[in-house]
C-alpha cells in the first residue's frame, strides 16, 4: 500500500481550507476531476480535490484537497488525510 503523503502547508482561503500535500510545481497539470470530488464527499461533504500529473509521467497523483471553513483547520487536516488515502489506496 502506497504511503500517504504528509501535508506541507494549510491555508485558509475564501471558503475553503486549502491543505496541500504536493507541491504545485512537481505537475505538468493539475485538475479538479468531479470522480475525485464524489469520492471526498464520503469523507466531507463539498471538499474539492485537485489532482496532478508529474512531467514524466502518466499517472494521477493528488496534489491538494479542499475543505469546507466550516469545519476547521484541525478537522480539515484529519479529513484531507483519509481523503488521500481513500483516493490513493
Amino acid at each position: 500500500m502506497p504511503r500517504t503523503p504528509d501535508i506541507q502547508t494549510v491555508e485558509t482561503e475564501d471558503e475553503f481550507i486549502h491543505v496541500r500535500f504536493r507541491d504545485p510545481d512537481e505537475f505538468d497539470e493539475i485538475r479538479t476531476p468531479d470522480w475525485a470530488a464524489n469520492a471526498a464527499r464520503d469523507v466531507s461533504e463539498g471538499a474539492e480535490v485537485r489532482t496532478g500529473k508529474r512531467k514524466d509521467s502518466d499517472e494521477w497523483e493528488v496534489q491538494s484537497v479542499l475543505v469546507k471553513k466550516s469545519v476547521g483547520e484541525d478537522k480539515a487536516r484529519e479529513q484531507a488525510t483519509k481523503i488521500v488515502e481513500k483516493i490513493e489506496s
